[in-house]
């Protein structure tokens, strides 16, 4: 089976914490900046972290190397704890 690509739009506006999550910049922030307010302005600086059910839809179709999974334990460790 071949590889699955990543959208390349994704990979520009997303980016994957260390915990999984994903980062965005905020909508409706890139032409006349004249007509909307200074608190709209204000609070669209920097970046979010996207909701679980808008992350997961990201991860799952737009990048999909980019996936963690929660929970799992390094080989290592579960081999010291339970290994004989």
């Amino acid at each position: 089976m071949p590889k699955m690509k990543s959208k390349s739009g994704a990979k520009k506006r997303f980016r994957v914490t260390s915990s999984g999550r994903v980062k965005a910049k905020p909508a409706y922030m890139r032409h006349m900046q004249m007509n909307k307010p200074k608190s709209m302005k204000r609070k669209a600086r920097g970046t979010q972290v996207l909701s679980e059910p808008d992350s997961k839809i990201i991860l799952d179709n737009f990048l999909p190397y980019q996936r963690r999974k929660k929970g799992k334990k390094s080989g290592a460790a579960k081999s010291a704890a339970g290994g004989e």
